[in-house]
């Protein structure tokens, strides 16, 4: 999940930006899908790594510019966040929450349907399904849909080259959240989208959602609905609105903010330790590794080693003790019935045909 995983949800906030993107033009750029990206990846020596290599900054980079649509979000979210170390606005509950909304709206909406699902297509699930699970995605401001997989797609087809948005063989922090705050000129073209994320602008419910700041109501409604929710359970429970009022603010606070800061470094550690630190179990001509702490914490995108090596595959941990819910919840749905034409891992794929 690089993904880039270009987490921070602050799109360009004109309409204008993909209106004309519908994809049916005539002289619209190449598609890249997940299926092109794979076989471009599978075509490139393994010979050699990128684990020695320094790079430059991305071309559409250059030179560096503050892209403060991105950086004040960013910024003042964490600021927001660190309200949560105030006794005023701690409650247990909304700790509980947090933990239990990063596994809901993180891996369900992340790693599940941005990343696995609509990035990689290595799964197919009904479309009311599908829209929730990216309704999930959004609610943790980490881009929209499109934006997000289209990045992500970039990196696969150029993983740890100078075209990569966000390899940390630039340095650590451009490589963790740097690329987010400095404009990327490729990113803010229609083009990029047309190349990119064809396949997903089809559909009007991801088309929708680049416009008119959709994305962003999302996100704010979804936050309200916690706060009202504590209000009301705070208030019922003491009969003091005041009371309503905190209980109400540590739910918004640890339950979405803090929830949200959380996601992002966790996604972030994917970009950039899961491509500094760890263990590789294939030769690929990037410089991914398996990381244990990042698997872990980021519902198994940290056996980031085997994901580049097999792309498609819905699940990433690849040895028996690479422990994967992201794959086990993909499982999940694939036995009840919701889940498709589910992409094994290679290796499991070459031994049941021995």
């Amino acid at each position: 999940m690089t993904r880039a995983t270009p987490p921070s949800a602050m799109l360009e906030p004109e309409s204008s930006l993909v209106e004309n993107a519908a994809p049916a033009s005539a002289t619209a750029a190449p598609e890249t899908t997940a299926l092109s990206v794979d076989v471009a990846e599978e075509q490139l020596s393994a010979e050699t790594t990128a684990a020695n290599k320094k790079l430059d900054y991305p071309e559409e980079a250059q030179p560096l510019v503050f892209n403060w649509r991105y950086a004040i979000p960013i910024i003042a979210l964490h600021f927001v966040a660190a309200l949560a170390f105030f006794p005023y606005f701690f409650s247990w509950t909304g700790v509980a929450l947090a933990v239990f909304n990063l596994y809901f709206f993180n891996m369900l909406g992340i790693t599940l349907c941005y990343h696995r699902l609509l990035t990689h297509q290595g799964f197919v699930v009904p479309k009311w399904l599908e829209h929730f699970f990216a309704l999930c995605g959004v609610c943790c401001l980490e881009d929209t849909p499109a934006r997000w997989v289209a990045i992500h797609r970039i990196h696969h087809k150029h993983s740890d080259e100078q075209p990569d948005p966000h390899s940390p063989l630039v340095n650590f922090f451009w490589g963790h959240v740097g690329w987010l705050v400095f404009e990327h000129r490729e990113h803010r073209h229609v083009v990029f989208y047309e190349k990119y994320a064809r396949d997903l602008l089809r559909d009007p419910f991801y088309f929708a959602l680049e416009r008119y700041l959709l994305w962003l109501w999302v996100y704010l409604g979804h936050a309200l609905l916690f706060y009202l929710g504590g209000l009301a359970i705070g208030w019922a429970m003491t009969g003091d609105v005041w009371q309503g009022v905190q209980f109400g603010l540590s739910i918004l606070i640890w339950g979405v903010v803090v929830r949200t800061v959380v996601g992002w470094h966790i996604t972030w550690s994917v970009n950039s330790v899961g491509h500094v630190w760890g263990y590789r179990n294939y030769e690929t001509r990037d410089a991914s590794t398996n990381n244990f702490v990042v698997a872990i914490l980021a519902h198994g995108e940290g056996w980031h080693n085997n994901h580049h090596a097999d792309q498609r595959s819905a699940a990433h941990g690849h040895k028996w003790w690479e422990v994967d819910p992201t794959w086990m919840t993909i499982r999940l749905l694939e036995k009840v019935g919701l889940a498709k034409n589910v992409i094994r891992p290679k290796c499991l794929r070459k031994e049941a045909k021995a």
